[in-house]
């Protein structure tokens, strides 16, 4: 651009990891709202986390750039039940630090009851997710047991989840989950380890329950995700169709608690489908018609012109794929599909009504999903992702996700590819920041900033003014999405990030990441008329420091540095 100065980058990879959550604000008084918080002030005492270096519990595998926590748990059977059977689940809560207000959380899956249970344990609730019990403890440094007996009452795939977390003080320092994953069988000895969920059937359609939400509203300001290779649209003229509503049933960090989280029931936006069918009883399977579910509402209308007047079996087979833009994969790099019941001898239109996502793939939908949420909304002027690629040369958005997963929590800039451990698909906020830094590193072109002192890093911390950026623009890209500045983890926890000058336990300035994007989402809802513009400029030039973005490239490329957007960092303690 003219007028700009030059700016000489040498291109290097990008660092294997990039982090992936936040570590949680600690002690936050008399909060002024930052933009999309809520009106009331709020008041902590104290510092939540133990001193620096004194804990040592990881849940999660080496490229993990989280910082370790000072809880921990783990969950084990004594054995493997079939159904009919009954097992002892051992859960071990580890404390490293005194914690006067822990929460433990233990959820079962439908195939599997809690048949006794320690006294301390509350009584079992249920749902359409399974059963759930828990208890408040005052922990200690050291560890402590729990025990109950569950009976497995039907042969399938099931998960067992333990969480646990202080209840006073949310963040991932003080925090630990666990997960036993098995294959129920219907005869003794028949159970095994682990769980195969890759391709499924459709769960069935219980009924809409109360987590049901009304279609969102969207005014797409771009155009939809380029269509999936071999897609067609309804061919005009078809005589059969087969249609209806794609939805998927999940459990959301977002609107929950540290012993129950959110039950929704939403339709899945802009998922591949197919339709696959056989012309007669003894052919071979054909490819019938290809589509996308309907943004905003799941609908899907496949049409196709038969070669028979009767279409011996035909079926809709769902992956987590939307277009060529973004996908959900399993631990081997393979899509989830869910298939609907087969439609025997077809001659004449049909509609199959709600059909649900196989529940063991629940949470790979639910990032599919949340992912649509911020293609929409992504602030790009091209059809891709970011400005700095076109149509026709887009790269899409990848995530890594499967059952029991320790693979996380982060983005691997040399694959281009977002890790998730378990739970973490239940916080949409933490699948949108690791999209964040996706996005970031497309704008950028596959350039990084040379990032420092940011293995672990936390939100309240100075860290660097390099990581403070980078993960920044991550949680800021988290907050544009959703409206907020609350930022919610896979176990329910979540915190208000809203701060100004008289915020205590954030410290101030450009090398903390909690200012950095408190005061991006605040330029860009108050000064520059939503985030374009800045993504813009950044898929123009690089930064490795808000400094930089603030001081020598927004008034390169034209947006204010004026007093209203030195009024905003300056509220956020940061001055130039």
């Amino acid at each position: 651009m003219s007028g700009k100065r030059a700016k000489r980058r040498v291109l290097r990879p990008v660092p294997l990891t990039a982090l992936a959550g936040v570590g949680a604000c600690l002690a936050v008084a008399a909060v002024v709202p930052s933009a999309f918080a809520s009106g009331a002030a709020r008041t902590e005492a104290g510092s939540a986390a133990a001193p620096s270096g004194t804990c040592t519990i990881r849940s999660a595998d080496k490229h993990t750039e989280a910082p370790p926590s000072c809880l921990g748990v783990t969950a084990a059977l004594d054995h493997l039940p079939a159904v009919g059977e009954q097992a002892t689940l051992t859960v071990n809560v580890t404390a490293q630090t005194s914690v006067k207000n822990a929460g433990l959380s233990v959820q079962l899956p439908p195939g599997l009851r809690i048949s006794d249970r320690d006294a301390g344990l509350a009584a079992p609730t249920a749902d359409s997710f399974g059963q759930r019990t828990g208890r408040k403890l005052a922990l200690t440094p050291g560890t402590r047991t729990v025990k109950l007996k569950v009976k497995a009452v039907a042969a399938g795939p099931a998960q067992i989840q333990a969480d646990i977390s202080d209840i006073d003080h949310p963040d991932p320092r003080r925090a630990g989950h666990d997960s036993v994953e098995l294959t129920v069988g219907a005869t003794k000895g028949s159970t095994g380890k682990g769980v195969a969920v890759s391709k499924g059937r459709a769960t069935k359609d219980a009924g809409r329950g109360p987590g049901t939400r009304e279609p969102r509203k969207v005014a797409p300001k771009s155009p939809a995700p380029a269509r999936s290779a071999g897609a067609s649209a309804p061919t005009v003229g078809a005589q059969v169709c087969v249609g209806g509503t794609f939805r998927n049933r999940f459990q959301s960090a977002e609107g929950g608690a540290w012993n129950a989280k959110a039950n929704r029931d939403e339709p899945v936006s802009n998922a591949n489908v197919i339709l696959w069918g056989k012309p007669t009883a003894d052919g071979g399977t054909r490819q019938l018609a290809a589509g996308m579910t309907g943004n905003g509402d799941g609908k899907f209308n496949l049409c196709y012109t038969p070669s028979t007047s009767v279409t011996s079996a035909a079926w809709v087979e769902f992956r987590t794929q939307a277009g060529r833009m973004w996908s959900v994969v399993d631990a081997n790099g393979g899509l989830y599909a869910t298939s609907s019941y087969a439609l025997n001898n077809l001659s004449r239109s049909t509609s199959l009504g709600n059909v649900y996502a196989n529940s063991g793939q629940s949470r790979a939908w639910h990032v599919l999903d949340t992912l649509n949420k911020l293609w929409w909304n992504r602030g790009s002027t091209t059809d891709c992702w970011a400005s700095s690629e076109q149509g026709g040369r887009c790269s899409p958005i990848t995530v890594q996700w499967y059952p029991g997963s320790t693979d996380g929590t982060y983005w691997n800039g040399g694959e281009d590819k977002i890790h998730l451990a378990d739970n973490d698909p239940d916080s949409e906020h933490t699948t949108v920041h690791e999209a964040g830094h996706a996005l970031q590193g497309k704008l950028y072109r596959g350039w990084w900033p040379r990032v420092t002192n940011c293995s672990p890093h936390y939100v309240d911390r100075t860290s660097s003014t390099s990581c403070a950026w980078t993960e920044g623009y991550a949680n800021a890209v988290a907050f544009h999405t959703f409206g907020d500045t609350t930022y919610y983890w896979g176990n329910g926890a979540s915190l208000n990030l809203a701060n100004d000058r008289s915020t205590r336990g954030i410290d101030p300035g450009d090398a903390c990441e909690a200012r950095v994007a408190t005061a991006l989402v605040d330029l860009w809802s108050q000064v520059d008329g939503g985030w374009t513009k800045s993504n813009t400029m950044m898929s123009r030039d690089t930064q490795s420091s808000f400094r930089e973005y603030f001081v020598t490239d927004r008034p390169a490329y034209g947006l204010d540095t004026g007093a209203t957007a030195r009024d905003i960092i300056w509220k956020h303690t940061i001055w130039y």
